[in-house]
């Protein structure tokens, strides 16, 4: 009836809690599977209205409702999430579930039923191949996104009545669910390759290339999980609720292995890097690691640590080819990423506040806050700038450009482009995420354009820019 798996669901919550509520979830399992499912039940809420529903399934309960049958809603999780589904729905008539010292699954469910209702007195719906007992006692089977084998098990059983059939599993939502999408902002790697002026560098190119490839792998990863600690929020959040673990369009086991793959094989990637490369992409897991349990929902640190991730992502770049970047030049990306990360964040709260919310699901804002991260945001990128223009005049530049003078030109681009970007974040207009957003955005190619025409007039021009010392 729920497309997901509440047990799992439990863990993940308790997971977000630290470590020491998932020690004591290992003493647990001394009272047995259904003292732990018990114990589960009362250290874990979750909301009810929010659950990813089978809504072919409900459907089909609530014409049989209407003609007068029995529902009862029997499951092997906690008699105590049972009962919360169930004062829901308001559509079932009686709860059993797992009691604490039962565990209400498998064999013991169909005796269960048969002392209930009698041998072949009810109709039952399940899923699995651990419904095979009670299907065998039921007057009637109703398979609901069951496999394939047990599909045939129950036509050649021959009480298969009703088939609600498994939706396949499509590679645009694995996709999604390891949001592909975001691996744009992978490809800051490659920003020491294009300020040292080395894209013509096929060695240093590949070198960027297996950095770009690793780090994306191993941050589809982390969205896994982030995506799984963060199930309650994101169905509670106004479009987060699409995404395919929320919506229960891909099963938590299956997200848990291909995380677990997804990050072996950028580790596996990484180790072909140097060693400071190999260090940053650690850095990075347990960064991102930490922000999804815990970080993101402290006011600010969630900030700072986005603009960290980004700036890391372009240390890594420097790291996997041998370029050194400018301290300069980081100061520069540190400021910008923490400007871009504040608008990330004021970008969700003008949603938010537009949807008549009070506060951002799963994080440590109201939606009164946006003046005051729009303040920081904008300051921010304002010291970028400023940054930028000193950097100008460090050594580094005269060395790599032929007009250095030209550069000064791109100071006031940046600045246009920072200021749009914000002016859109208070509109409404701007994407959750102001990276994927320039990425589509034709105002930001277009000083992308310029910026490079500067650069080229930077490098190769014999002219130098009038009125200005060369």
């Amino acid at each position: 009836m729920i497309r997901s798996d509440l047990l799992f669901e439990g863990l993940a919550g308790l997971a977000k809690e630290g470590f020491g509520p998932l020690l004591q979830a290992s003493l647990w399992l001394s009272k047995g599977k259904a003292g732990f499912k018990r114990e589960l039940a009362k250290s874990v809420a979750f909301e009810p209205s929010t659950l990813p529903y089978e809504l072919r399934l409900l459907e089909f309960l609530r014409r049989e409702k209407a003609k007068g049958r029995r529902l009862v809603l029997v499951t092997a999780s906690d008699r105590i999430w049972a009962e919360r589904v169930a004062a829901h729905l308001e559509i079932f008539d009686e709860v059993m579930g797992s009691d604490g010292t039962t565990n209400l699954g498998g064999v013991a469910k169909a005796r269960a039923l048969v002392e209930r209702f009698g041998e072949r007195g009810f109709d039952y719906a399940g899923n699995g191949p651990a419904d095979r007992p009670v299907w065998k006692k039921a007057r009637r089977a109703i398979a609901v996104n069951a496999p394939p084998a047990v599909e045939s098990g129950l036509r050649r059983d021959g009480n298969l009545a009703d088939l609600f059939p498994r939706p396949s599993l499509k590679l645009k939502t694995i996709v999604a669910a390891v949001r592909a999408r975001q691996w744009v902002k992978n490809l800051l790697v490659f920003i020491p390759i294009v300020t040292a002026h080395k894209l013509q560098d096929a060695g240093i190119l590949a070198a960027g290339a297996l950095a770009f490839v690793a780090i994306s792998l191993c941050a589809s990863s982390i969205y896994l999980l982030n995506d799984l600690f963060d199930l309650d929020s994101d169905r509670r959040h106004p479009e987060k609720w699409r995404r395919p673990l929320a919506s229960g369009t891909l099963a938590i086991p299956a997200a848990i292995v291909l995380s677990l793959l997804l990050m072996a094989a950028g580790l596996a990637i990484s180790l072909r890097l140097p060693a400071d490369a190999v260090k940053l992409i650690g850095v990075y897991l347990v960064v991102t690691t930490a922000y999804s349990l815990f970080l993101k929902r402290r006011v600010l640190v969630d900030v700072f640590t986005l603009s960290l991730l980004y700036t890391l992502r372009v240390l890594l770049g420097g790291a996997a080819t041998g370029l050194l970047l400018s301290p300069w030049f980081l100061a520069f990306s540190v400021f910008t990423f923490l400007s871009l990360a504040f608008c990330k964040r004021a970008s969700e709260l003008v949603r938010l506040k537009k949807s008549e919310m009070m506060e951002a699901p799963g994080r440590a804002y109201f939606t009164w806050d946006h003046l005051t991260v729009q303040s920081c945001g904008i300051t921010s990128g304002y010291l970028a700038a400023i940054v930028l223009a000193l950097y100008l005049q460090s050594d580094t530049v005269r060395r790599l450009y032929a007009s250095p003078a030209w550069l000064w030109m791109i100071v006031p681009v940046f600045l246009y482009w920072i200021s749009r970007i914000w002016i859109l974040v208070n509109r409404g207009e701007m994407d959750e995420d102001p990276v994927l957003f320039a990425t589509k955005d034709r105002v930001t190619w277009l000083t992308a354009v310029v910026s490079a025409a500067i650069l080229a007039l930077a490098t190769y021009g014999s002219i130098h820019l009038p009125g200005v010392q060369p």
